[in-house]
C-alpha cells in the first residue's frame, strides 16, 4: 500500500523552523525532517517527546557497577586473596577504596558501549543498511520536511510554497 507524502525543501534553517511551526499549527502531520546539521529546537518545534536514552544509560552504568563489584569481590577476596600493600584481603568493605577506580571504569565502559548498541538498534542503523535519505541535497545545504498528505494535493502544495519552500514535490511512498 502506497501513501502520498510531500517533500518540502528549504535552504535556510530559520525558514525551516518557521515552516515547522506553521505546519504544526495547520495540523499537518510531519513524518520526518532531514537536515545537514543539527538544528537547535527542532525537536520541540516538531512536538517530539524527550528521549529516554539517559534512563538506559543510568541502568547500564548500574549494571557495570554491579558487575565490577561482583568481579572484584570474587577475584580478589574469594578466589585468590592476595596481600597487596599490606591490606587485608578477607573483607571487600576494607578493600573497597582501592577498588573505586575499577568500579568507575567499568561503570563508564558498560554505559558507553551499551549506549552505542542501544542507539544503533533504536535508530535502526545496523551494518549494511541502505540509506534512507530521500534527497542527496540534504547532506550538503538543504533541509527537507516530509509531511503526510491528507486532503487536497494542490491546496497542500500551495500552503507549503507560502511557507518559504524552495521546492515542493508530491511523492508516492511505499
Amino acid at each position: 500500500m502506497s501513501t502520498k507524502v510531500i517533500h518540502v525543501l528549504y535552504n535556510d534553517d530559520d525558514v525551516l523552523m518557521d515552516a515547522v511551526k506553521t505546519t504544526r499549527a495547520a495540523h499537518h502531520h510531519i513524518e520526518e525532517v532531514y537536515t545537514p546539521f543539527p538544528v537547535h529546537g527542532l525537536d520541540k518545534a516538531m512536538g517530539l517527546k524527550p528521549t529516554r536514552l539517559a534512563i538506559c544509560s543510568f541502568i547500564y552504568g548500574l549494571c557495570g557497577l554491579s558487575f565490577a563489584t561482583y568481579m572484584m569481590n570474587y577475584i580478589m577476596i574469594q578466589d585468590w586473596p592476595q596481600d597487596i600493600g599490606g591490606k587485608p584481603s578477607f573483607s571487600y568493605i576494607q578493600n573497597m577504596p582501592s577498588f573505586v577506580p575499577i568500579m568507575f571504569e567499568l561503570t563508564v565502559f558498560f554505559a558507553a558501549h551499551l549506549m552505542v548498541i542501544t542507539f544503533f538498534l533504536r535508530s535502526r542503523l545496523w551494518p549494511f543498511k541502505q540509506a534512507e535519505n530521500p534527497d542527496a541535497r540534504t547532506t550538503d545545504d538543504h533541509f527537507l520536511m516530509e509531511v503526510a498528505l491528507h486532503g487536497d494535493e494542490n491546496e497542500a502544495v500551495e500552503f507549503f510554497k507560502n511557507t518559504g519552500a524552495v521546492e515542493v514535490k508530491v511523492i508516492d511512498k511505499q
